[in-house]
């Protein structure tokens, strides 16, 4: 279900409410089944919110011993490299939170791509609780978008968007000349809470694409995400320039 897009005035009231709706998803999660299973977003838009939750306003609040760390998608290289998706996520979150090192599942970029997407396939159907239909799910995908339409690493044109039959995918990226491992949109679609964080400028053509329906336009990988629980859309105002609905301050 896709609720209408929260708009924020500012970077950082998106960052403080992007935090807030992550707790509440945890707090909310830990009291259904004892567990919170959250996949955090690469890259370096998702930083700020990193940092911010590691911050004693949040370090305080989540129950930390009882969360879960799994990761969207990964470059193809190794836990030490300056592109690390988990290098990025350690050093500016799960290093300054009380969080068991066990709890904590990466994606080995350093393997062979196909071989790494295979194993991390089957550690999500090891640690993921399972929906009423067998499949593993998420309590929280946090995912961003490129200005192409892409997130996690389903780019347009790549074979990745098409597959079924697995949660975990390796994927040859032509425009970027490398290979990624991410998420399957039927794992993603299987979640019970999407939140995409969509800021600047920059990403104001795509979310005027996604709203007002562009006809002809080829469908993006973004707007293939629906999943089975609830889609949370958070922009800045900047991203949602072309949008008539009033920010949140």
């Amino acid at each position: 279900m896709t609720i209408p897009p929260r708009i924020f005035s500012s970077n950082e009231a998106l960052i403080q409410a992007s935090a807030v709706c992550l707790r509440d998803c945890a707090i909310e999660s830990i009291n259904d089944h004892g567990s919170f299973h959250l996949a955090l977003a690469g890259g370096s838009s998702p930083r700020s919110l990193y940092q911010l939750l590691a911050t004693d306003e949040f370090t305080e609040s989540i129950d930390w011993g009882k969360v879960h760390i799994y990761f969207g998608d990964e470059r193809c290289v190794g836990p030490d490299h300056a592109d690390s998706n988990y290098l990025m996520a350690k050093e500016n979150l799960l290093d300054h939170v009380p969080l068991p090192a066990t709890q904590v599942y990466r994606m080995e970029g350093e393997r062979d791509p196909t071989e790494a997407a295979s194993a991390y396939a089957s550690l999500l159907k090891q640690h993921l609780p399972h929906a009423d239909n067998g499949a593993p799910e998420f309590d929280l995908i946090l995912l961003g978008m490129g200005p192409d339409g892409h997130t996690a690493s389903l780019f347009p044109d790549t074979d990745i968007l098409n597959k079924t039959d697995t949660p975990v995918a390796a994927v040859y990226v032509d425009k970027l000349k490398c290979w990624r491992i991410s998420l399957t949109l039927p794992i993603i679609n299987q979640a019970r809470y999407v939140m995409l964080m969509v800021a600047g400028t920059q990403k104001a053509d795509i979310i005027r694409h996604l709203w007002h329906h562009i006809e002809g336009a080829s469908m993006l990988p973004v707007q293939r995400v629906k999943p089975t629980g609830e889609l949370l859309w958070m922009l800045d105002s900047e991203a949602a320039r072309y949008l008539s609905q009033k920010p949140e301050k």
